[in-house]
């Protein structure tokens, strides 16, 4: 499964390709490593890639997957982010667009319901569709008394992140 990891300003995607004991593949973005990498104590790492060796210190800084980052030279703010913090973070925000009236499931899921039709008026708060998406269920509700304007998808119907759902007037 690929992670976002996120070192200041610079974001890439990590995913492990293959590990047999200390023996690790990783791809960072589309570049492949091959790495011999051995946790010599708690928090602190010896790696071997192209011959060189490296040590890092990893510290846990806060709740969630930041740590800190320490090399013989430097420091670095770091934050790992799976599928699931992604689709939690993105559920905190907003669903809708800037006027509030395009409703989107932030991951790919499937469709469980939709207890609304076109034409209907409904209010803020409301439930207007129900995604599963990652072994959860999610009602996305409206922001705003409105109308129900279209809806794009039908029950059962899977869809890929981002997708609008259902529009509002």
């Amino acid at each position: 499964m690929p992670y976002e990891v996120n070192l200041g300003k610079r974001s890439a995607t990590v995913e492990l390709i293959y590990q047999e004991g200390n023996q690790i593949k990783i791809a960072v973005d589309d570049k492949i490593y091959e790495l011999d990498l051995v946790m010599v104590e708690e928090g602190i790492y010896s790696i071997l890639l192209n011959n060189r060796s490296y040590n890092l210190e990893l510290i846990r800084n806060g709740a969630g997957r930041k740590y800190t980052v320490n090399t013989y030279l430097r420091s670095y703010e770091v934050e790992i982010v799976d599928a699931e913090t992604k689709y939690l973070r993105s559920r905190e925000k907003s669903q809708f667009g800037e006027a509030g009236n395009r409703i989107f499931s932030p991951m790919p899921g499937k469709v469980v319901s939709i207890p609304v039709k076109v034409g209907f008026r409904v209010k803020q708060g409301q439930t207007l569709i129900i995604v599963s998406a990652m072994k959860m269920e999610s009602e996305f509700k409206a922001k705003k008394d409105g109308v129900v304007k279209n809806i794009l998808v039908k029950e059962g119907a899977t869809v890929d992140g981002n997708q609008t759902l259902i529009l509002l007037e």
